[in-house]
């Protein structure tokens, strides 16, 4: 049986048609600089290259330096990050890692006068990936979900909605990363810390249930209510067969009997635009409930699980 196994997905065999091995599972952390095209392009050469330094300077003050020297498929994507790792080890990407570059940032926001101000977003995600040592390893679905993720509504709304001088940070997570790491107990955060959503991107047929991470809140997060979820349960275009897709996008309409009357075509829930807020566009998502933090407050302790 042996000589019928295949370790290429370009050995010539269509998909659906022969079984081969899956690639290697990894852990896939991607990051975006909010506002980037927003700032004048002399500034932009600067913000390349200083997300990496952040990310690496992060990496080592939360004890994960070897996870950094040995990471995989390490690219820039002009205004953020993407790279993979061992799944293994998610749960120290989630806590302490992203408390620690939120920490990172706010020191260079603050000391590094005359700089860009950095804000990030951060998705994570984990799934089978190929790495071929070469500019196309890391490719696959579990990839484009991450960047799906990154620039989905959610979490853009975060830093939209956040103060700039207090939170650096909006992270989301898919939902696979979070039953993994955070819903079984491996990662030194309550779940409660975790906000769930429904991931959508503007113009793109995604919808993912995901969750919401902020280790420094200082404005709402989302909460999902019905419409949200009747977004999420709607199938995902990107993974039926050619010959099932549509190409319109399912509507939903919403009104409200005993209040104000929303007309138009909802997608997901009622959208709510802001537009130039800091050089993003955010499309955010007023169906559901919004969790409170009005104030500068820090949701559990800011320093959990930290030395």
């Amino acid at each position: 049986m042996r000589e019928h196994i295949g370790t290429s997905s370009m050995d010539g065999a269509r998909p659906y048609t022969r079984s081969r091995p899956l690639p290697a599972y990894r852990g896939i952390l991607a990051v975006d600089a909010k506002g980037f095209t927003g700032h004048p392009a002399i500034e932009h050469e600067a913000i390349s290259r200083v997300v990496p330094e952040l990310l690496e300077t992060a990496f080592a003050r939360a004890g994960l330096q070897q996870l950094w020297n040995e990471r995989k498929f390490p690219a820039t994507t002009g205004d953020g990050y993407v790279l993979g790792f061992d799944p293994s080890l998610m749960p120290f990407v989630i806590h302490p890692l992203l408390l620690t570059l939120q920490d990172v940032l706010t020191e260079f926001n603050i000391l590094s006068h005359g700089a860009v101000p950095i804000r990030l977003r951060v998705s994570l995600h984990t799934g089978p990936l190929p790495d071929t040592g070469d500019e196309f390893s890391g490719n696959g679905t579990p990839r484009n979900d991450t960047h799906r993720l990154l620039d989905s509504r959610p979490v853009k709304a975060v830093l939209a909605s956040h103060k700039e001088s207090i939170t650096h940070i909006g992270a989301i997570l898919s939902n696979r990363c979070y039953e993994d790491a955070v819903a079984s107990g491996y990662t030194g955060l309550h779940p409660d810390h975790f906000v769930e959503v429904v991931a959508t991107v503007d113009d793109k047929p995604f919808a993912q249930q995901a969750w919401i991470y902020v280790p420094q809140p200082s404005g709402p997060l989302h909460e999902e209510g019905p419409a949200d979820r009747a977004a999420a349960e709607q199938p995902r275009e990107d993974a039926r067969p050619p010959e099932s897709r549509s190409t319109q996008s399912p509507h939903v309409r919403n009104s409200a009997p005993n209040g104000n009357i929303n007309t138009g075509t909802l997608h997901g829930g009622q959208s709510v635009s802001n537009s130039n807020v800091a050089g993003d566009h955010v499309g955010g998502n007023k169906a559901g409930r919004v969790r409170g933090f009005q104030g500068d407050q820090v949701r559990g302790n800011k320093y959990q699980g930290r030395p």
